[in-house]
């Protein structure tokens, strides 16, 4: 691989270091890769850049635009992957642990680009929850809501995922409107710089949407405000490091912190040998050692088990470790590669032999290297200890590496009370097929750990596994995994938004968030809402239908025909027994029907599809004779590309007295 001289992005211009360069080893090999720097940058001038011009740009799109943006980010990863996985085998990564990091990342931009346009509106501004009313009258309301901040996103990640690790952070801050500026760790920076070449070069974002620092930070972390984030990815020493700059105490600047864990997996009390579980347990931890080498944030280093089945444990993952194929990734059929420096194999070494004075290794030899030459590789080590309430290393010292330590527990109580001595941790499995076992472990040592996995023979075919986050799912973990969160879907999105409590009028509030509140005008036309296109109808259009009287008859015919001949509906001695009824009433799903029949058009038109009810409430019984009618407003409209969007009814059903009957969302799929 020849050197490469890597280079800074900053003001939308590739810049080189003017001095200081550092040299990048191959993981492999030893040979020099790269040279990295971060010498000469203003990194006042790059955040003022990303403040002053990248901002406005990305807060004019809307969610929906910037998911598309994502989208075109993520195709234009895919479509040049192979140039990635090329210089992927120098970290010491095998293809299989290059899919993770590569592919996983250009999937994790996928994800949220399809959870904006499905989840958010086509609008700037995202509300929070339902409207709260502030009066008697309704004339003065409160609404939550989301912005964009005004600041920048500082993305400091660690080596192990150079791709992934960077698009994990980008996805929601660029779909939440704030441009970022990324600093990839050295050890693989050549990979994320990459990276951020192809999603340059694909033409899709905004002037100052990102840029790269490829070396140092300088006084970037002097010149923050209120409207930043720094969101950090690496070591607890280095987190606090970070968290305590006076500039981040004293401008309260976001901090989001994914650092050292302990994580936990426990073989359950009923999985002994030969269950599935057993086998499954012991395949999980052996994956978990030798993917990425083991340098994974998610990665077992504590394995638990029933004492009478330590023994069995240590056997049978002594003999998986024992088949794994140490090497060049790039050679077929090498299961495991190099860690990713020299310097990582020494911190690994280090932390094995802290480990090794209260625990035994009995698999693997942490000093002698599996491959000859200047690679910094190592086998798995498996160590034991047989009073892991004696030893704090093993839950206090992570080695971020191919390393893992088996331990006994005595009972349940015992083994939750171990995993939660590991003070935080950002993943945890559990394999059992005994739901009580699974509910009690939750209800012990849930508020322990960020994510839970719980695995067992139904589950395990289909299962992501202990060690993959997932998009739609937080990513962080409380005390020692650093106390924060990352993607889950909007959740991640909105770690880059304030949330504001808006005060007014309805008729204020709906013009500012584009959604019609209870309260707010309905202006009601002659043309019926069902013929027109999403780009003709106006938040706040009303439809008012005729009434219709529902007869005992109707009641009737629809219990017959459904099939429920519920009590409410048919005997009317039990229905006025009953407190909440004076007598027999019409059923909810009666209602909505004669509801849809009194406001729907029928002849072909711009409504496409009814694709939900949202929000039902029945909040007055429906009497024969009782007549009922109907209001549907256009409570929000959302296009979805160029041949359909959804719109978002607010419908009501009256009676004859003008009590609210029932309230839902209708949705429907319109054309634009």
């Amino acid at each position: 691989m020849k050197t490469i001289n890597l280079l800074n992005y900053a003001h939308d211009n590739w810049v080189g270091a003017s001095g200081g360069l550092a040299e990048v080893h191959s993981a492999v090999t030893g040979d020099v890769v790269a040279l990295t720097g971060s010498d000469g940058l203003d990194f006042k001038a790059m955040l003022d850049h990303a403040r002053n011009v990248g901002s406005p740009a990305l807060r004019k799109m809307t969610f929906h635009e910037r998911a598309w943006m994502l989208k075109d980010l993520a195709n234009a990863i895919m479509a040049r992957k192979e140039e990635l996985y090329e210089l992927n085998y120098a970290t010491g990564a095998t293809r299989t642990d290059g899919w993770i990091d590569i592919e996983g990342g250009a999937g994790t931009l996928f994800s949220f680009s399809s959870k904006g346009r499905r989840e958010l509106p086509n609008q700037r501004i995202l509300i929070d929850g339902q409207m709260e009313p502030l009066s008697k009258t309704g004339s003065f309301v409160g609404q939550h809501v989301w912005t964009s901040l005004q600041g920048v996103a500082v993305h400091i990640n660690a080596f192990n995922f150079p791709v992934w690790g960077m698009l994990e952070k980008l996805g929601p801050t660029l779909l939440a409107g704030v441009p970022a500026i990324v600093k990839p760790a050295s050890a693989s920076g050549y990979l994320a710089e990459h990276a951020v070449r192809i999603m340059i070069e694909a033409n899709v974002l905004p002037a100052g949407a990102l840029q790269l620092i490829m070396g140092g930070v300088g006084d970037l972390l002097d010149h923050l405000t209120l409207q930043d984030v720094v969101s950090f990815t690496g070591s607890a020493q280095t987190a606090m490091k970070l968290q305590s700059h006076p500039v981040i105490a004293r401008e309260s600047v976001r901090f989001i912190a994914e650092r050292d864990s302990l994580n936990a997996s426990i073989l359950g009390p009923d999985a002994g040998p030969g269950t599935p579980e057993f086998d499954l347990f012991i395949k999980e931890v052996a994956r978990e050692m030798t993917v990425k080498a083991g340098q994974k944030c998610t990665a077992i280093r504590r394995a638990m088990a029933p004492a009478a089945h330590l023994d069995a444990v240590q056997e049978a993952l002594s003999a998986r470790l024992a088949k794994a194929v140490i090497g060049d990734p790039r050679q077929e059929g090498v299961t495991m590669g190099a860690l990713a420096s020299q310097a990582q194999l020494k911190s690994v070494r280090e932390a094995v032999a802290t480990l090794a004075k209260s625990a035994r290794i009995v698999s693997g030899d942490p000093e002698t290297s599996p491959v000859s030459g200047n690679g910094a590789f190592m086998s798995p080590i498996l160590l034991r200890s047989d009073d892991p309430w004696g030893s704090a290393a093993i839950h206090d010292v992570e080695a971020f590496g191919p390393v893992s330590t088996i331990m006994p527990y005595r009972d349940l109580d015992d083994a939750i009370a171990l995993a939660n001595r590991g003070m935080g941790s950002l993943a945890l499995s559990l394999f059992t097929f005994d739901q009580k076992v699974a509910e009690e472990f939750v209800l012990g040592a849930g508020a322990f750990h960020g994510r839970m996995v719980i695995l067992d023979r139904t589950s395990a075919r289909e299962s992501t596994g202990h060690g993959s986050p997932l998009p739609v799912l937080v990513h962080g973990g409380p005390g020692r995994a650093g106390g924060g969160e990352e993607m889950g879907g909007v959740r991640g999105v909105t770690h880059y938004m304030q949330r504001t409590a808006l005060q007014g009028s309805p008729t204020v509030l709906s013009s500012i968030v584009k959604q019609w509140l209870p309260g707010a005008p309905k202006p009601e036309g002659e043309i019926h809402p069902f013929r027109k296109r999403i780009s003709e109808l106006e938040v706040g259009y009303t439809f008012a239908t005729e009434s219709r009287t529902v007869s005992l008859e109707d009641i009737e015919i629809f219990a017959h025909f459904t099939g429920d001949t519920f009590y409410a509906h048919m005997d009317e001695e039990a229905a006025k027994a009953n407190p909440i009824f004076d007598g027999r009433v019409a059923h909810g799903y009666l209602i909505l029907s004669f509801a849809a029949g009194l406001f729907v058009d029928p002849a072909p038109g711009p409504v496409l599809a009814n694709t939900g009810l949202e929000n039902l409430r029945f909040q007055t019984p429906l009497y024969p004779g009782d007549s009922m009618r109907v209001t549907l407003t256009v409570k929000s409209k959302s296009v979805r590309n160029e041949e359909m969007g959804e719109v978002r009814w607010a419908v009501y059903v009256y009676n004859q007295k003008d009590e609210v009957v029932a309230s839902y969302d209708l949705l429907t799929m319109n054309v634009p």
